[in-house]
């Protein structure tokens, strides 16, 4: 209250002399102007105040108080229900959101997707009102579209819209497109004619599986190399994994992967896994399987024992043949020489050397083999690579990566490289040595002429691989011409064999020259300081 003294003094001060009659005036519009402003202040905040209830009313219409937003993969509900959360509202909802693109023949429509459980997207304030009109379950399959986007397309409840995801479902073959039809169960009115436009509300499982969680996580398992990254990158879990078994069961046996639910198992090449002593570790990883899954075998060839591993794994199996595994591409040249053993590093050179080489694969039977091989090229000044089963994950990739950046022209391999590995410009093949097994000579022949390109494969015959040959042109039902080969007196260890080549297959020298250049010609030879030309003699002295 207000004590007499403070009354006595602001009456003293507000009632002037007839002498300053004038300040008095002034004194009173002053105060006049202030109750003014204060009241016009007053008016002002509380318009705006109304202005913001309005507001924020209309947004949690479309929005809970509290947004909970998936890191990964979908909402799991059990993490969320908890005393802390429940004490912030009572209308507590999971939402996610997502885009989608409205489809129809004479138009299309971006459209921003709100995702609710069906208990959920009843509490939102535009359900609940009256211009809500349909069915408010929001089940799966169905969505709910608001009145300018129902009014401006001629979209009515009942009917049928498709609507593609932007981005579509991501592989490594890039972005496939994903669609899915909606039945129109609803039509809401939130007065706000942009929401009502721009966005449409589905069911939130519906959402995760369309939209939210459309890529594809991919992860690569393998040994040779640290395996702590592999372990983070699998830790919160993948659609596909691809892997190696010994680097597989290890991480399988430390805890860190889980295969209990896979969907899905394909073996490819599952010869070689088998040949590569591979097949314990394959049958110990199959058992930590769900037996509610489909299997996928792929193999160029099916021995006695993939048969047998077939039966053991699968449950009335299908087998498509793709084509035949005695098919090399048509484009490929083949011809054989006959050498001695400790002729063929001569040989080999004196190959290498021709200008249409440009870059080479040279097979060898065994590991030795190919390291000895690699030093002898590098140490007569070729640049080789080598790769074989012996060698790190590390070393392998860096001598791939080496060859492809064309840092190295050679690669001196095993069969360990026959498949799988696609190089471009791969221009001749080598056989150094046969396999023991006649199809290895389809994929190791395969690496050059691809995407139909031409290309030229060797074979290095010393007497003891006469019968291997014989089984190949068995195989694939046809002679490998058979040429002789001179050799520069520069590149020679020992005398080559004067036995000629006899029957149907000895060509002459001139001929064989022909079918070199022919096999070199639409192509742009490559001149290297580190690869000359021998020296010939007459013209028919020399050829391959």
């Amino acid at each position: 209250m207000i004590s007499q003294l403070e009354k006595e003094v602001t009456l003293r001060y507000l009632k002037t002399r007839k002498q300053d009659g004038f300040l008095n005036v002034i004194s009173i519009f002053s105060f006049i102007g202030i109750a003014l402003g204060v009241a016009v202040l007053i008016i002002v905040m509380s318009v705006m105040n109304g202005f913001r209830s309005e507001l924020v009313e209309k947004i949690v219409g479309f929005n809970a108080h509290v947004v909970i937003t998936p890191y990964e993969k979908k909402i799991d509900e059990n993490l969320f229900k908890n005393k802390e959360l429940n004490n912030l509202s009572k209308v507590f909802a999971y939402s996610n959101s997502g885009e989608g693109v409205l489809i129809n023949k004479d138009y299309t429509k971006g459209l921003l997707l709100r995702g609710y459980l069906p208990d959920d997207f009843k509490k939102l304030s535009i359900v609940k009102n009256d211009n809500f009109f349909g069915n408010k379950k929001l089940n799966p399959s169905h969505i709910s579209i608001g009145k300018e986007l129902s009014f401006n397309y001629d979209i009515k409840v009942g009917d049928k819209i498709l609507i593609m995801s932007p981005t579509g479902v991501e592989t490594i073959v890039g972005n496939l497109p994903k669609q899915k039809t909606y039945i129109v169960d609803s039509i809401y009115d939130s007065e706000i004619a942009d929401f009502d436009l721009n966005v449409a509300f589905i069911n939130l499982d519906d959402l995760e599986s369309f939209s939210a969680n459309s890529k594809i996580l991919f992860s690569c398992v393998i040994g040779g190399i640290n395996q702590n990254p592999q372990i983070r990158k699998n830790s919160r879990g993948v659609d596909v994994l691809v892997a190696a078994p010994g680097r597989l069961l290890d991480l399988i046996n430390q805890g860190h992967i889980r295969l209990n639910h896979t969907e899905f198992l394909v073996l490819d090449e599952c010869d070689r896994l088998l040949d590569m002593g591979f097949l314990p570790d394959v049958k110990r990883i199959i058992k930590t399987m769900s037996k509610k899954r489909q299997s996928l075998l792929f193999s160029a060839t099916i021995p006695a024992a993939v048969k047998q591993f077939a039966k053991e794994i699968l449950s009335n199996p299908d087998r498509i043949d793709i084509a035949p595994v005695n098919i090399a591409a048509p484009k490929i040249k083949q011809y054989s020489c006959r050498v001695t053993s400790a002729q063929k590093p001569s040989a080999l050179r004196a190959l290498l050397r021709f200008p249409e080489v440009s870059r080479a694969i040279v097979f060898t039977r065994t590991k030795h083999k190919a390291d000895k091989v690699s030093r002898m090229l590098n140490s007569s000044g070729f640049l080789a690579e080598v790769i074989h089963g012996n060698k790190s994950q590390n070393a392998r990739q860096r001598a791939l990566t080496n060859f492809k950046a064309g840092k190295a022209w050679i690669l001196v391999a095993t069969d360990v490289a026959a498949r799988g590995i696609d190089i471009d410009g791969v221009t001749h093949v080598i056989n150094y040595e046969l396999s023991n097994e006649p199809e290895n000579y389809i994929h190791r022949i395969g690496r050059t002429g691809r995407a139909g390109a031409e290309g030229v494969a060797w074979t290095l015959l010393d007497g003891s691989e006469g019968k291997t040959l014989k089984a190949v042109e068995t195989l694939i039902k046809k002679p490998i011409e058979e040429i002789e080969l001179e050799i520069p007196e520069e590149e020679l260890e020992q005398q080559l064999i004067k036995k000629p080549a006899s029957g149907r297959n000895r060509k002459s020298v001139d001929k064989a020259d022909a079918t070199r250049k022919t096999a070199a010609s639409g192509r742009k030879t490559r001149k290297r300081k580190r690869r000359t030309r021998s020296k010939r003699g007459e013209e028919n002295a020399n050829s391959i």
